[in-house]
């Protein structure tokens, strides 16, 4: 009989590398999903749907041209249910909606193509003063959450920022909304279309891009 080279009395450890391999792939996903934020997986989620949530309120959307806005508002503005609003430069609504009146001011940020990408919003009580800890931001926040859970459905996570304090963020599709409490008067919302945004981010790093690689290009002589 002839001995069995090494080869053949070795078992194969090929089966052993690739349960490895497989086990490191596994165990590095993991740690890359484990590594983002609520928020951001939130966010590639709801931009993975592909669904589209352009409504915003009161017949206001994203993606709404300048002249629609006007004439929209216009509209609203002789039926008395919106008014010119603080300093001229905002729309005012009076709200009912809460126990103690309300007014909520707007005006929308347009992009280079001439529609709404983004609507700020500022929420106050009429009545807010100083002394009056029952009308302040921190409770009318809470009470402004609840109203948009009722107009766009539930779902507002709650961030903490150590530096810009308490957020409420909720993404449905393109759709943004980010809510905080400014100071103790006033409450910001934020409505904003993240394709619009990913959009523009990638414009910026393509030009960059282009930029950096003419500034590298060997010069003549």
């Amino acid at each position: 009989m002839h001995p069995k080279n090494d080869a053949q009395k070795r078992p194969s450890n090929r089966p052993v590398y690739l349960a490895l391999v497989a086990l490191t792939i596994i165990f590095s996903g993991l740690l890359l999903t484990g590594c983002k934020s609520e928020y951001e997986q939130l966010v590639e989620r709801e931009l993975a749907s592909g669904e589209r949530h352009d409504s915003l309120f009161f017949g206001l959307y994203l993606g709404m041209t300048a002249d629609s806005f006007y004439k929209h508002c216009w509209k609203l503005n002789k039926t008395q249910k919106f008014k010119q609003g603080q300093f001229n430069t905002s729309v005012e609504y009076t709200m009912d909606e809460f126990e103690h009146p309300a007014v909520m001011n707007f005006y929308p940020t347009f992009n280079d193509e001439g529609v709404v990408a983004e609507m700020p919003v500022m929420f106050n009580y009429k009545g807010w003063a100083p002394w009056n800890k029952e009308l302040w931001a921190d409770s009318l926040v809470l009470k402004v959450k609840d109203l948009m859970e009722k107009w766009y459905g539930p779902g507002f996570i709650e961030m903490t920022h150590p530096e810009k304090g308490t957020r409420y963020v909720k993404v449905d599709g393109n759709r943004r909304i980010i809510l905080w409490a400014v100071d103790e008067q006033y409450v910001k919302a934020l409505y904003s279309d993240l394709t619009r945004i990913k959009k523009e981010s990638e414009k910026d790093t393509q030009k960059r891009s282009s930029k950096s690689a003419k500034e590298n290009q060997p010069k003549d002589g």
